[in-house]
């Protein structure tokens, strides 16, 4: 069954502040579908629509990546890199060295679980692994910058 519509569905507010109506109902779809507050695994149908989607969007997401590649990473993506790494660390622990990859869909998402019950102590390595994501972002955009 279909979620009823509210008035809010009917309203554009301006989330860029640019003035620019396309731009605000872009970022409007964007805050929308970014699922946020949803913390539960993708189901099967889930997972094959993001496929399709992106997918689709191949090309304006490479563009992204390229004009994201020339910029030097904001404090909020690299939280998230450090998190992910502290995350694949303890995933290596737990699947004694097996990619995640290799794993079947089940167990992936078992894993996936036991993870989030790890949170605080992912939070914990992700705060000490900060400063070692930041000196390599910033080795990496001087290496850029010596080879342009």
């Amino acid at each position: 069954m279909a979620k009823p519509m509210s008035l809010k569905t009917f309203l554009n507010v301006d989330y860029t502040q640019t003035g620019d109506e396309f731009q605000a109902t872009n970022a409007k779809k964007r805050k929308r579908d970014s699922g946020e507050g949803t913390h539960e695994a993708l189901s099967m149908q889930q997972r094959l629509k993001l496929a399709r989607s992106l997918k689709k969007n191949k090309a304006k997401i490479a563009m992204g990546r390229k004009r994201a590649a020339r910029k030097v990473a904001s404090t909020d993506k690299l939280k998230t890199r450090a998190q992910k790494q502290a995350r694949n660390t303890f995933l290596k622990k737990m699947t004694k060295g097996v990619e995640k990859g290799e794993l079947s869909m089940a167990r992936r998402q078992g894993l996936e679980k036991r993870l989030d019950k790890l949170k605080p102590k992912i939070d914990k390595l992700a705060r000490k692994l900060l400063p070692k994501v930041r000196k390599a972002e910033i080795a990496k955009k001087r290496g850029n910058q010596q080879s342009d």
